[in-house]
């Protein structure tokens, strides 16, 4: 009998004023979709899109469908509330 391997993952998720960070223990071949949903992560945010959030692992974006690998970091991605060139642009101005 083969015993499946376990995978030591992170899930993470950022806000301006706090950070939630959560490990998860799944088996080898777990998605990145499949990993969100075993963390529970929407309990405490459930403002994230349940349907298609982006996402990444270490700062690479990936699709939901990305089989992970041991000691990766799910990073869950926010919708951007500026865009970051409008934003240098009204600090530039501003330092005028």
């Amino acid at each position: 009998m083969t015993v499946a391997r376990r995978l030591q993952v992170e899930v993470a998720y950022a806000l301006p004023q706090r950070q939630t960070l959560l490990p998860v223990t799944v088996p080898e071949g777990t998605t990145v979709a499949e990993a969100i949903a075993l963390s529970a992560i929407r309990d405490q945010h459930p403002e994230i899109d349940p349907d298609a959030p982006p996402v990444g692992i270490f700062g690479e974006r990936v699709r939901l469908d990305h089989r992970l690998e041991n000691g990766d970091r799910v990073e869950i991605y926010r919708p951007l509330t500026v865009d970051p060139k409008e934003h240098r642009r009204q600090r530039a101005r501003g330092k005028r």
